[in-house]
């Protein structure tokens, strides 16, 4: 009797246990569903409603978080940055935010990083969560890349999103995400046209309201496209050059102004 009933005891502390584990393990996974899904391209049916970048944190993959370059790391490098002020150290925390003189000066000074002659700065957009800026090459019109620009500090990082999962040639994850991009130098089976017209038919689904701009620009393996509202930049998406995927940019917030840069 004794010994049954012991047996009986173990059993029921280890069914305990069980339970427990599972509902700790049930607890993680629910925690991370949001960020896990955030990675994938999307044809959103909403916007994020948080403003904040899915998946990506402080110079780490899989953290939700508004955090950009604080890895250090130079360009080529997931999660990596320029940090501007002196020597490439951030400047000191201020509650003054930089202006959009200082974030154009920021992104040419990231732009020295890359010794590439054939790059320049194009556009420098002011949002209320941050500068966005874009690259293209001189020889090619193509535009290369896009970063976002630290409000505060000035620190420059590559935009998440396509910049950094669509992108065939300066993207850091563009050759590993399988139908999502391709091979450099492939033709993008999706034209400017149809790029527009399928950011159009998202925006009238999700976005009512808002119009695609007339031009999309042509990057390695996908367009990005500004939204309009009423004749003024209200925000941005990109549209996958082969697949026809769409991602909103969640995470800019509201348009301040811009400076084009091109000659």
């Amino acid at each position: 009797m004794k010994q049954l009933l012991k047996w009986t005891g173990l059993v029921l502390l280890a069914a305990v246990v069980g339970l427990a584990l599972a509902f700790a393990f049930t607890r993680v996974v629910r925690s991370q569903t949001p960020v896990l899904a955030g990675l994938r391209p999307v044809n959103q049916t909403t916007p994020n409603p948080s403003g904040r970048p899915w998946g990506y944190g402080p110079g780490m993959m899989g953290q939700d978080g508004p955090g950009y370059g604080s890895g250090g790391m130079g360009p080529g490098m997931m999660g990596g940055g320029y940090r501007s002020g002196a020597q490439g150290q951030a400047n000191p925390g201020s509650s003054t935010p930089i202006t959009l003189d200082q974030a154009v000066e920021a992104a040419n000074q990231y732009l020295l990083t890359y010794k590439n002659s054939d790059l320049a700065l194009t556009e420098v957009m002011e949002f209320s969560n941050n500068f966005y800026a874009e690259f293209k090459e001189k020889s090619t019109g193509i535009h290369a890349f896009e970063v976002l620009i630290d409000p505060y500090t000035g620190a420059v990082s590559p935009e998440p999103g396509p910049n950094m999962m669509w992108n065939t040639k300066y993207g850091h994850m563009g050759g590993m995400m399988g139908s999502w991009g391709r091979q450099q130098g492939e033709p993008m089976s999706v034209t400017p046209e149809q790029a527009r017209n399928i950011a159009q038919q998202w925006l009238d689904k999700s976005l009512p309201g808002m119009s695609a701009a007339e031009q999309a620009d042509a990057f390695y393996g996908y367009y990005t496209i500004h939204i309009m509202k009423e004749g003024q930049v209200y925000g941005m998406l990109s549209v996958n050059g082969y697949t026809g995927d769409v991602w909103y940019h969640t995470w800019h917030g509201e348009f301040v102004d811009m400076k084009e840069l091109e000659e």
